[in-house]
């Protein structure tokens, strides 16, 4: 059955650019304007593929360390999104609460991205919810041994619990409950997140290659 735009829900979980509050991994080695700028690259990137998205766009925010949550403050980065604060917990029950609201919304398909893949692109946004008409869950692989992406057509929480979250273990351990719950799970290509110094090095170098 064909799903309208208002079913499908992208989900970005995000903080609003503030010295000292992003990018902490990464200002351990670049010093954290260097990496509040390199955010801020991202956030544009982000921002540039979730645009050209025609469903329903949600960003869960970060509550900020000194500055109000605001509409004003969101509109800012975030112009003409909705917009949602992330509650208290790992990073599991907050993507599991992000879920629950968008299905319990309405939502046919629901895909969620964080804001650190400088190489995700709308055709691949769009590509996730084509997916998840045929499978129960799309993910897009992260070189790290996370992922950049997940999605699906309905809740399945197991998917968001008993996970090392930041390691390289959260992708095998979320598709071995996949299997082990009989989920048919489609694959994206496997993009570079920006986390470290050494990501940093890697997109830079994609970078000037591509010119």
């Amino acid at each position: 059955m064909a799903t309208s735009n208002q079913q499908q829900h992208l989900l970005i979980f995000a903080r609003l650019p503030e010295l000292g509050q992003v990018k902490t991994r990464l200002a351990q080695s670049i010093g954290d304007e260097a990496a509040l700028a390199v955010y801020r690259e991202l956030l544009v990137s982000t921002r540039t593929a979730a645009d050209g998205f025609g469903g329903q766009k949600i960003v869960w925010l970060t509550p900020p360390a000194s500055v109000a949550l605001t509409p004003e403050t969101v509109a800012a980065e975030w112009p003409e999104y909705t917009w949602q604060r992330q509650p208290s917990g790992d990073l599991g029950g907050k993507m599991q609460f992000a879920f629950a609201h968008s299905f319990t919304a309405g939502a046919a398909f629901v895909v969620i991205i964080g804001t650190d893949c400088p190489d995700l692109s709308t055709a691949l946004l769009s590509q996730a919810f084509e997916l998840l008409a045929t499978h129960d869950v799309v993910v897009g692989p992260a070189a790290d041994g996370g992922y950049y992406l997940l999605g699906m057509n309905a809740l399945h929480q197991d998917l968001f619990q008993n996970k090392t979250w930041s390691t390289a273990s959260v992708l095998p351990d979320t598709l071995a409950d996949a299997a082990r719950l009989g989920l048919q799970v489609a694959h994206l290509p496997t993009l570079h997140d920006v986390d470290t110094a050494d990501d940093l090095a890697v997109w830079r170098t994609a970078e000037k290659q591509a010119k």
